[in-house]
C-alpha cells in the first residue's frame, strides 16, 4: 500500500512539474499562447498579429513545409509590418501569378536551423559585430546589435527591422517577431 501511494505522488509530482514546464514556456503572440510542443503553422493560425502572414504562407503554398520537421528559424513580420509596404503590395503579392515572386519574399524570411536570440548574439560576437544569416530563398539578412539587447535585421536592399519578441519556441523550429518585412534584391 505504501508503495502505491509513493507512486501516486511521484506521478502527481511530474505532473504538476510538467505543467508548470509547460506554463512557463508559452509565450505570448497576438493575444494568444504559443506552444512550443506545436509547429510553426499550428502556432501562427492562432496570432491575430499575424493573419496577413499566415494568408501569404497559405497563398505560396509553404503551409506544408513550415509543419515540416525543420528546424526553423522564422522573422515573423506582424500585420503592422506588413501595413508599411507601400499599398497595394500585399494584394499584389497575394495574386496566383505572383505565387514565385510570394515565395520568394516569404523564404527570405526563413532561415534552416534553430538560432534562438543567445545563438544570433553568438554569431554577431563571432562576426566582430555583424552575423551573415543565410535564408531558405538564397539571400542573405545581416543581424546586428542595436543596443545592449535588441538584435536589428537588415536585408540586401539596406531596409532593416527590429526583432519585437524573440525565441517563441516551436516543436520545429523557433519564431522571432519584427516589425517590418524584409526583402530581398
Amino acid at each position: 500500500m505504501r508503495k502505491k501511494i509513493t507512486q501516486l505522488l511521484m506521478i502527481a509530482f511530474f505532473a504538476i512539474g510538467a505543467n508548470s514546464i509547460q506554463a512557463q514556456s508559452t509565450v505570448m503572440v497576438g493575444g494568444e499562447k504559443m506552444f512550443p510542443m506545436k509547429n510553426i503553422i499550428e502556432n501562427a493560425i492562432n496570432s491575430k498579429d499575424h493573419t496577413t502572414l499566415v494568408a501569404a504562407v497559405k497563398a505560396a503554398g509553404l503551409v506544408e513545409t513550415l509543419q515540416g520537421a525543420g528546424p526553423f528559424t522564422v522573422f515573423a513580420p506582424t500585420n503592422a509590418a506588413f501595413n508599411k509596404l507601400p499599398e497595394g503590395t500585399v494584394a499584389t503579392l497575394l495574386k496566383p501569378e505572383n505565387k514565385q515572386m510570394l515565395t520568394q519574399v516569404l523564404t527570405y524570411h526563413v532561415v534552416a536551423g534553430k538560432m534562438d536570440s543567445k545563438a544570433i548574439m553568438k554569431a554577431i560576437k563571432k562576426g566582430n559585430g555583424m552575423a551573415e544569416l543565410k535564408t531558405v530563398s538564397g539571400g542573405v539578412l545581416v543581424a546586428k546589435m542595436n543596443g545592449e539587447k535588441n538584435i536589428t535585421i537588415t536585408d540586401e536592399k539596406g531596409n532593416s527591422s527590429n526583432i519585437s519578441l524573440y525565441d517563441v519556441y516551436q516543436s520545429n523550429g523557433v519564431i522571432h517577431v519584427i516589425d517590418s518585412v524584409v526583402l530581398p534584391k
